[in-house]
């Protein structure tokens, strides 16, 4: 899963803390975000969790983000590829360097809340999961200013025997992902050719991998929304699209004919939710071309949602926030 052409340019955190266990390897990925970037590694830094380690990748940026990150010196492990390879190259890279039980990832522009760790933690302690999908605190310009009243103590969440079973929308980026890290190998990782939706690929090659939770609250990951966002650009999501949808229909994704129905109601939300933004931009001939040809796979959508409407949700769970680790 790891990169050629990179410089390890640091010291690995978890090498001053050897004898200490390692449960979350953090792994920031960043190219071309040297406004940001400081925000997302001083989030990290300030978590304090002995069982962590930092791995941030930069991705080849030309604008000087390399040196804000040399400046951090040992406080964490710096990798820096020679040219720009792409988020998911990028993300493996730091993932096969990881030595943690637990992945989290982080994009450069997104930074951590400060109790994002004692969240995870809670849950693993609770639940040992495979897989755990995040809330996010959405938000424009500089990082908002914490008070008081916003530091949680509880712990909302919802847990499905695997996530082909989830039946509650959440938003997808990888900032959001917390991925047991025997679950990500299995799966290989990030793709190294789909970009934008790998996140969705991605969640769709664990879909099977075991007990998933989906926290409703707290969001334990500021993200930025900003100019330079892929999101905010409709057109290049839909060759990424059709390409899930292929991978839909090679039975490259796991769980065989008998999760078909699960994996392509999945995949049909995505179709009803980008044909509706295509829609809203004007793009109307590629609205009808992607239910042209997602047409089945929205319809998987549809009545699996009349189905959860009829039976009811998965019910939510609570658990007591742990601080102080």
């Amino acid at each position: 899963m790891g990169s050629e052409g990179g410089t390890d340019c640091g010291t690995r955190r978890g090498e001053m803390n050897s004898k200490l266990m390692i449960r979350f390897s953090i792994i920031v990925t960043c190219y071309n975000q040297r406004e940001f970037i400081k925000d997302a590694v001083d989030s990290a830094l300030s978590l304090r969790n002995a069982e962590m380690e930092i791995i941030v990748v930069d991705d080849g940026s030309r604008d000087g983000s390399q040196g804000v990150l040399r400046q951090y010196g040992d406080a964490i492990r710096l990798v820096c590829l020679e040219t720009n390879q792409g988020h998911g190259p990028a993300a493996n890279r730091g993932a096969a360097l990881a030595s943690g039980e637990y992945l989290v990832f982080l994009d450069g522009d997104d930074a951590f809340l400060p109790w994002a760790l004692d969240v995870y933690e809670g849950i693993v302690q609770a639940k040992k999961p495979k897989m755990i999908l995040a809330s996010m605190w959405w938000f424009k310009g500089i990082l908002p200013v914490l008070q008081p009243a916003d530091t949680p103590h509880e712990i909302r969440i919802v847990e499905y025997r695997d996530y082909l079973r989830k039946d509650r929308s959440v938003a997808k980026s990888a900032s959001a992902m917390v991925i047991d890290r025997q679950s990500f190998q299995r799966a290989q990782g990030w793709s190294m050719d789909l970009w934008p939706m790998n996140d969705q690929d991605l969640v769709l090659r664990l879909g099977d991998c075991g007990r998933t939770i989906q926290i409703l609250s707290p969001p334990t990951t500021f993200h930025r929304s900003h100019a330079g966002q892929s999101v905010i650009h409709v057109a290049p999501f839909i060759p990424s699209l059709y390409k899930i949808i292929r991978n839909e229909c090679a039975g490259e994704y796991p769980g065989g004919e008998r999760r078909s129905r699960e994996r392509r109601a999945l995949i049909g939300g995505l179709v009803v939710f980008w044909a509706k933004r295509a829609t809203n931009v004007r793009l109307y001939g590629t609205a009808l071309k992607l239910l042209a040809r997602g047409w089945p796979l929205a319809w998987a959508a549809v009545t699996r949602r009349l189905g959860v409407t009829l039976k009811g949700r998965q019910p939510c769970e609570t658990i007591k926030m742990q601080t102080g680790r």
